[in-house]
């Protein structure tokens, strides 16, 4: 049961994401008109201490009015490895220049309507390079108890679903 995308016209454009109406044969022949919402991949990074705390962030989200502790992350620039974008977002948002970096998981948020792919990356070691260069991305940024990680999703204290899963990956890999 597999559908193909005929074609794409693009509707709209910017630099961070566009948007385009698809074309598409569904199996038995069927078509119909499909928006596609094509994104840049995004990376994310954090850090786990001797004490197994996670560094994690806590913003605010505008579009969904919604307080949350989040990985710092941000869009892989062009030319970019995703691993290289993760430690860069690290410590622009964190003040924290990660060491080597382990693949974490990479999800498809909402492969249904976007090509997106968010790629999570974690470390054991960071070095304190100062202040973070983008502050504003977040209200504090904390070091949490790893063990406290799945009482913060069921709370809804992660809304985003990529970072939730992400923790809870790193929460089994690190604790079991």
């Amino acid at each position: 049961m597999q559908w193909t995308n005929l074609n794409e016209q693009p509707v709209y454009e910017n630099r961070w994401f566009r948007v385009n109406l698809a074309d598409v044969e569904l199996p038995g022949g069927g078509r119909l008109d499909h928006f596609v919402i094509r994104l840049r991949p995004v990376a994310a990074a954090t850090v786990v201490n001797a004490a197994n705390e996670v560094l994690l962030l806590w913003r605010h989200r505008f579009i969904t009015d919604s307080w949350g502790w989040e990985l710092a992350a941000g869009v892989v620039e062009d030319g970019e490895s995703p691993a290289v974008a993760a430690a860069r977002e690290m410590e622009e948002e964190t003040g924290w220049r990660p060491g080597p970096l382990n693949p974490l998981l990479t999800v498809e948020p909402s492969n249904g309507l976007t090509d997106a792919r968010h790629h999570f990356y974690w470390g054991e070691e960071a070095d304190w390079t100062g202040e973070p260069r983008d502050a504003f991305e977040s209200s504090r940024r904390e070091w949490i108890p790893l063990k406290l990680i799945p009482d913060l999703v069921a709370r809804g204290e992660v809304p985003a679903a990529g970072m939730a899963a992400g923790l809870l990956m790193l929460h089994h890999l690190r604790l079991g």
